[in-house]
């Protein structure tokens, strides 16, 4: 006589061949998918490649007075833009310097540009923050006010600057303009400062916009 026990694993044999374990118990037990390893979120923008460099745009020691030395170009880093400029849709900038002296009497007049490409040619909330900011301080010592000078771009002001209280009474021209998704400020500054040189430079780095 056969043993029960083998009777019984007989069937289960049986069932097993035939799949019916399946039905009678449930679905196989699934393997335990392993979660896949979290990806760390990047702070690094798409790259955006503008139409031109900001450097394509900087005057050349070719466009400034035989007597003007160059003292210092390089791009901006993002620490030397403001935050608000950053918001703005600021991608990249180069700024440049020069300088003149006159060994007669020591006189330095210094003319600097600085060049800011955005990613959108809407950038009057920059221009304006710009405008805004000069205005504001002609209420620290000395005397600003806006001159007349040949528009330049979409939109530009210029201001004129002088220190009472220096006994060398030194000038400072500025000019911000604006030109398609460009924003520029250019400065000359010194005791021998030349009106004419100034506008015929900015207007030279209008020109430099295409």
């Amino acid at each position: 006589m056969e043993h029960p026990w083998t009777a019984f694993l007989l069937v289960i044999f049986l069932l097993c061949s035939a799949g019916c374990l399946d039905s009678l118990f449930g679905e196989p037990p699934q393997p335990v998918a392993t979660p896949a390893p979290a990806i760390l979120a990047t702070t690094v923008q798409p790259t955006w490649v503008p139409p031109e460099q900001s450097s394509d745009m900087a005057l050349q020691p070719s466009d400034l007075p035989s007597d003007y030395i160059l003292q210092d170009r390089s791009v901006m880093a993002l620490q030397d833009v403001s935050q608000i400029a950053r918001e703005l849709g600021w991608r990249q900038g180069y700024y440049v310097s020069y300088y003149r002296r006159n060994a007669n009497n020591n006189e330095i007049t210094r003319i600097r540009q600085s060049v800011s490409i955005f990613l959108s040619e809407d950038i009057k909330g920059i221009y304006l923050l710009a405008k805004e900011d000069l205005e504001e301080q002609r209420l620290t010592p000395g005397s600003r006010y806006e001159i007349p000078f040949p528009p330049v771009g979409d939109r530009s002001i210029a201001f004129r600057e002088t220190s009472p209280l220096d006994p060398e009474r030194p000038v400072t021209y500025t000019v911000i303009f604006t030109k398609k998704n460009v924003f520029e400020k250019i400065t000359m500054s010194g005791t021998n400062t030349d009106y004419e040189t100034m506008k015929r430079l900015v207007l030279r780095a209008e020109t430099l916009i295409t």
